[in-house]
C-alpha cells in the first residue's frame, strides 16, 4: 500500500494505525500501514499502563493497531511507538482516519489501473494535494460528488484520468440507501383507544419528510413496527428517535400507553427478513381464526 500523506515519516504526538510483525524481548517490531510499511518499535514498557503479565493478551502478530509516536529518526529510520498513551477516544479517531485513507487508496488503485499508471503518480498529483487544502483527501473525494468543478480544478489532470476519477469515486462514496426502524407497543384502553392509537401513529408519521418518510405499519396488536429508508443514517435515526417521542406523547395525553421493544437503529437484510415472515406468520394465523369463525357459522 502506497504512502497515505506527503511526509514520508509521521510527526511525532501523531497517531498511526501499525500491523505487528513479531514480537521480540525489546518490544514488538510493526509496520505502520499509511506510511508505505516502513517499520517501527513499540517498546515493552509502552504496550500497556497496567503490569504485563502476558505480551500475548496485549498484542498479537497481525493485528491492528492504534498507537502514537513518540520518537523519529529519519537518518537511521527509527520510529517508537506507544500503545499505552492512547486514549479510547483516540482510537476511534484514528480507525475513521485509516477507514477513509483506505477509501482514497481503493478508488486511486483503480483509476491506476485503468490508467496504466502507478498509485504513487496519483497520490502526488491528486491525494496529497487536496489533504493540504480540505483536511483530508477523503473529504474533498466527498464533496466532489456534487461539486466536481470547484474541487478538481485546482489540478491538473488529463480528461481520461479525471473521468476515471469521478466514476471511481461516485462508484466507491455515493451514499447508499438505508433501512431504519423501531418496534413499539401501543395500547389505550379508553372508550376511543383505537382512535386515540391512529392519532398517535399519524402524529409519529407526520414528521415524515421527502428525504425521510416514515412508515408504520401494524405487525400483531399492540406490537407496530416504524421504518424509513434514506441515504441520510444519522438524520433518519434522529428523526425515527423523535417520531417515537411524538406517538409516546400523544398516546399519553390519550391516558394510553407506549413502550419501546427496539429503539431507531439500522437493520440488516436478515433482520427485515425476519420481521416480514413474522407478519406474514400473523396474518395466516388471523385467516385461521376467520375461517374458524366462518365454520362455526355454517354449522349453525
Amino acid at each position: 500500500m502506497p504512502r497515505f500523506y506527503e511526509n514520508k515519516y509521521p510527526d511525532v504526538d501523531q497517531l498511526v494505525m501499525v500491523q505487528v510483525q513479531s514480537i521480540e524481548d525489546m518490544g514488538a517490531y510493526v509496520k505502520l500501514l499509511e506510511y508505505d510499511n516502513i517499520e517501527g518499535m513499540i517498546l515493552l514498557s509502552e504496550l500497556s499502563r497496567r503490569r504485563i503479565r502476558s505480551v500475548q493478551k496485549l498484542i498479537r502478530v497481525g493485528r491492528n493497531e492504534v498507537v502514537v509516536v513518540m520518537r523519529v529518526d529519519p537518518d537511521k529510520g527509527y520510529i517508537d511507538l506507544s500503545k499505552r498513551r492512547v486514549s479510547a477516544e483516540e482510537v476511534v479517531k484514528c480507525e475513521e482516519q485509516y477507514e477513509k485513507g483506505k477509501a482514497v487508496d481503493s478508488i486511486l488503485t483503480q483509476v491506476a489501473k485503468k490508467r496504466g499508471v502507478s498509485p504513487e503518480s496519483l497520490y502526488e498529483k491528486i491525494a496529497w494535494p487536496l489533504h493540504k487544502q480540505y483536511g483530508h483527501s477523503y473529504e474533498a473525494f466527498k464533496a466532489s460528488i456534487s461539486e466536481p468543478e470547484a474541487i478538481f480544478n485546482s489540478l491538473s489532470l488529463d480528461e481520461d484520468t479525471l473521468s476515471d476519477l469521478k466514476s471511481a469515486i461516485a462508484r466507491r462514496l455515493t451514499p447508499k440507501p438505508v433501512k431504519v426502524r423501531a418496534d413499539i407497543e401501543v395500547k389505550c384502553f379508553s372508550y376511543n383507544g383505537i382512535d386515540a392509537i391512529k392519532r398517535a401513529l399519524s402524529a409519529g408519521e407526520a414528521l415524515s419528510t421527502e428525504e425521510i418518510p416514515i412508515k408504520v405499519r401494524l405487525v400483531a396488536p399492540p406490537l407496530y413496527v416504524m421504518s424509513t429508508t434514506s441515504t441520510d443514517k444519522q438524520g433518519a435515526i434522529e428523526l425515527m428517535e423523535k417520531a417515537v417521542e411524538t406517538i409516546g406523547e400523544s398516546i399519553t395525553k390519550e391516558k394510553g400507553d407506549m413502550s419501546i421493544k427496539m429503539k431507531p437503529k439500522v437493520v440488516s437484510e436478515t433482520e427485515d427478513a425476519e420481521l416480514k415472515a413474522l407478519m406474514e406468520q400473523f396474518e395466516v394465523a388471523n385467516m385461521d381464526v376467520a375461517g374458524d369463525d366462518d365454520s362455526d357459522e355454517d354449522e349453525e
